[in-house]
């Protein structure tokens, strides 16, 4: 019988989605294109840079689109000054049967450790400068406990405005003494 009822709408909906389907053909989906800002540039343009420890996330609707809030606890700076509990607002989510996806736009999960090249006051919710390309997450080796950073941008094709081209460029799977050494040289070099 439910295959029946099934069987019997099909092609009502056939009908209704040719529309939707040509529709989606014409107009072409917005897509997100990141300019590559190299370390010293998130470093420039960040207010503070720490290492934060997702506590969780809330999504929810401010002017027509989903939005997520992610808490995070502050384990450690490197530049700027946060209280031990921050929150970072990124656009995109998932509330009830819908999700928001922007491509760029980082999501967390609780537990996980990441850098993040935050801008605005901390005072109120934060934004990551450049996106994934201020995201470095962090991720430990279960048999040695060495940890290694990649940024979440490694994976993304990034606008190269010098040479007109998209490519894949960032921070792979970098043993974290070395990424710390990296940012050392970059504040070094930047005069901070």
């Amino acid at each position: 019988m439910r295959l029946r009822f099934v069987h019997s709408l099909r092609p009502r909906f056939r009908w209704l989605l040719r529309p939707a389907l040509l529709f989606s053909i014409l107009i072409p989906a917005g897509a997100t294109t990141l300019t590559k800002l190299h370390l010293y540039e998130l470093l420039d343009k960040s207010t503070a840079v720490a290492r934060l420890r997702c506590l969780g996330s809330e999504s929810f609707w401010d002017r027509g689109e989903i939005w997520t809030n992610t808490n995070f606890e502050v384990v450690g700076q490197i530049k700027g000054h946060l209280p031990g509990r921050v929150v970072v607002r990124m656009i995109g989510g998932h509330l009830g049967h819908l999700t928001s996806r922007v491509d760029a736009a980082p999501t967390f999960q609780r537990g996980e450790e990441v850098y993040l090249f935050l801008w605005g006051p901390a005072s109120e919710n934060l934004g990551i400068v450049g996106w994934a390309q201020g995201t470095f997450r962090i991720a430990r080796d279960a048999r040695t406990g060495m940890e290694r950073v990649t940024q979440d941008s490694a994976e993304i094709p990034v606008y190269h405005p010098l040479t007109n081209e998209y490519s894949r460029s960032g921070i792979q799977n970098m043993p974290l003494p070395e990424f710390l050494e990296k940012l050392r040289r970059e504040f070094v070099r930047a005069g901070k």
